[in-house]
This record gives C-alpha cells, sequence and structure tokens, in this order.
C-alpha cells in the first residue's frame, strides 16, 4: 500500500516545472506509485504536478500531469510503470516522442 502524504518535505531547489517554486508542500509520493495512482491522486488533490520523494523522505524530483499522461498514452504503456520509469526516461533525450 502506498500512502500520500500532504505536509512538507525537504526539497531545496524546485524544478520549474511546479507552479510555484518556492513553494515545498502539497501532494508527495514515492518513486513505486504507478502512473495511475499518481494521475488519480493529482486529480483529487486537483494539482498539476507531485513531488517524488526517496525512501528518506527526502525531495528528489517531481512529475507533472502533462508528464504522466503522454507516458499513460504512449504505445509502450503498462500499468506497471512507475513514477521511478517516468523520471529515467524524462533524462532520456528524446523519450518523451518517442512513446507515442
Amino acid at each position: 500500500m502506498t500512502l500520500v502524504q500532504t505536509q512538507p518535505c525537504s526539497v531545496g531547489t524546485l524544478p520549474a516545472v511546479l507552479a510555484d517554486p518556492g513553494d515545498g508542500s502539497g501532494p508527495r509520493v514515492g518513486s513505486d506509485m504507478t502512473v495511475e495512482v499518481a494521475l488519480a491522486v493529482m486529480a483529487g488533490a486537483r494539482v498539476g504536478s507531485l513531488l517524488v520523494c526517496d525512501e528518506d523522505d527526502q525531495h528528489t524530483d517531481s512529475v507533472t500531469e502533462a508528464q504522466l499522461t503522454m507516458v499513460r498514452d504512449g504505445s509502450a504503456y503498462t500499468d506497471r510503470i512507475r513514477l521511478r520509469d517516468v523520471l529515467r526516461l524524462r533524462r532520456a533525450p528524446g523519450a518523451f516522442a518517442l512513446s507515442r
């Protein structure tokens, strides 16, 4: 079972994809969460991005609804794809363009 916490986590510098870079609060999730569950959390929380934290509850990255939707709509999508997979894909040049 994956728990979602909405209290602030240690963030350092937030990526520009977040609406308010100075705000480290909001939904935070583990990298083992699936894309579908993450999209459901975003819909329920009415936010466009999630903070991704590691096992030590430290902010490591973030994902946006647009990124997750692009992956979910891609031809290679399965319900086993997790946020850590999306983050790896995002770091590969042209990865999202190939996922359609």
